[in-house]
C-alpha cells in the first residue's frame, strides 16, 4: 500500500505501524529503506526474512538528529561529531561503538553500530513521528531482495514486496546511491562504502586522513552494502571501455539481441534491438538514475547489460562501487 509521504496522516500511520513492530518503507536522498525498530530484535528479524538478507548482515539505524545518537552508541569520537556537523542530515554513515544491549539484531550481533540522519523532507517527518511514539530509530537497509537493485521511487518498492506492505512515498530519490560509509571505531575515519560523499570532503570535515581497510592492520567491520556481488540486476552486466563497447556491437553486427548499452559515448549498432540508453557526463546525475536505468532494462527483458566504465576520477567513487558490485 503506497501512502502520501507528504500527508501528515499517512506519516502518523506509518509511525504507529512502527511502532507496532511492523516494517514499513520510506524515502530517503539516497534510497529507499525497509524500516523497523531498531531497538526490536523482532522487529528487525522481519527485514532480514523479508529481504532474505543473512542477519549477521548489519543493518543502518536511522536517527532524526545527533540527539539520538547516545540511545544506540558510545564512546562517539571528536573527529565523528565533526563529520555529523557536516554532513547530518545527509547521506553520511558512520560505524560507531555500539552501547551493549541496545540494537544487538541491527548491528548484526557486533560491537559496532551505523547511523545515519537522512536529508529528506519526508523521511524526517517519519523518524520524529516514530520518535514521538517510542521508535528511537528504525533499522533501514534498501527496500529490496538482498543483493538486488535498490529501489529510487515507491513503485520500485512495492514491486519487491507487494501492496501489503506500507509505503511511504516521497518521490525519486535525489542522490540514488546509498550513503558513503565511515568507519569511527578504529581512532581513525576509515572508508567502508563510497558514495556521493567523497573521500576529500570527509578529510576536509574531520580534519584528518581518510583510510581505507586494508591501510590499518585491525579488521574493519561489516557494514552494510559491501559484499562483492551486490546491487545487481536480472541481467548480467559487464564493464567496458568505450572502444570494447563499439568494438562488441560490431563484431555482433545485425545479430545482437537481448543486450542493453549504459554509455556516455554515443555508440553505433546494425540491430535495432539493442537497447541503449547514455550515461551522464556527470556523476551526481548517473548515480540519481542509475538504478532506475538498470530496473528498466530488466522490465525490457534484457539478458545483457554493457556498460562503459566510469571515469577513474573520485566523483565517479560511489557510481563506480555500485557497478563493479553489479557486475561481480
Amino acid at each position: 500500500m503506497i501512502l502520501d509521504g507528504a500527508s501528515p496522516a499517512s506519516v502518523a500511520q506509518a509511525a504507529a505501524t512502527m511502532a507496532r513492530g511492523e516494517l514499513v518503507a520510506f524515502p530517503t536522498e539516497t534510497v529507499y529503506g525497509l524500516g523497523a525498530d531498531a531497538a526490536s530484535d523482532a522487529a528487525v528479524a522481519k527485514i532480514f526474512a523479508a529481504k532474505g538478507r543473512p542477519s549477521d548482515h548489519p543493518l543502518i539505524v536511522h536517527v532524526p538528529d545527533a540527539s539520538a545518537v547516545p540511545t544506540f552508541a558510545g564512546d562517539v569520537p571528536d573527529f565523528a561529531t565533526r563529520l555529523m556537523q557536516a554532513f547530518w542530515p545527509g547521506p553520511l554513515t558512520l560505524i560507531l561503538p555500539r552501547r551493549a544491549g541496545v540494537g544487538t539484531a541491527a548491528a548484526g550481533g557486533q560491537s559496532s553500530i551505523g547511523l545515519r540522519c537522512p536529508a529528506h523532507p519526508v523521511a524526517h517527518a517519519f523518524l520524529l513521528a516514530c520518535q514521538a511514539a517510542g521508535v528511537s530509530g528504525v533499522a533501514g537497509p534498501s527496500a529490496n531482495r538482498f543483493g538486488r537493485v535498490s529501489p529510487t521511487t515507491a513503485a520500485h518498492v512495492q514491486s519487491e514486496f507487494g501492496d501489503a506492505l506500507l509505503v511511504l512515498d516521497g518521490g525519486p530519490c535525489r542522490v540514488g546511491i546509498e550513503s558513503t560509509i565511515i568507519d569511527c571505531t578504529r581512532g581513525q575515519p576509515v572508508l567502508l562504502r563510497p558514495g556521493m560523499l567523497s573521500a576529500v570532503q570527509v578529510e576536509q570535515a574531520c580534519g584528518q586522513a581518510v583510510l581505507r581497510p586494508g591501510e590499518l592492520e585491525s579488521a574493519a567491520p561489516r557494514a552494510s552494502g559491501t559484499l562483492e556481488s551486490h546491487y545487481a540486476p536480472n541481467a548480467r552486466v559487464r564493464l567496458m571501455d568505450a572502444a570494447a563497447l563499439q568494438t562488441a556491437l560490431d563484431v555482433l553486427g545485425e545479430d545482437a539481441s537481448g543486450i542493453a548499452t549504459y554509455s556516455r559515448v554515443i555508440l553505433r549498432s546494425r540491430s535495432a534491438r539493442v537497447l541503449r540508453r547514455r550515461m551522464p557526463d556527470d556523476p551526481a546525475e548517473t548515480a540519481r538514475q542509475l538504478f532506475a536505468v538498470l530496473r528498466e532494462f530488466d522490465a525490457q527483458g534484457v539478458k545483457l547489460i554493457w556498460v562503459e566504465t566510469p571515469p577513474d576520477d573520485a566523483e565517479w567513487d560511489g557510481v563506480r562501487d555500485r557497478l563493479r558490485r553489479a557486475a561481480a
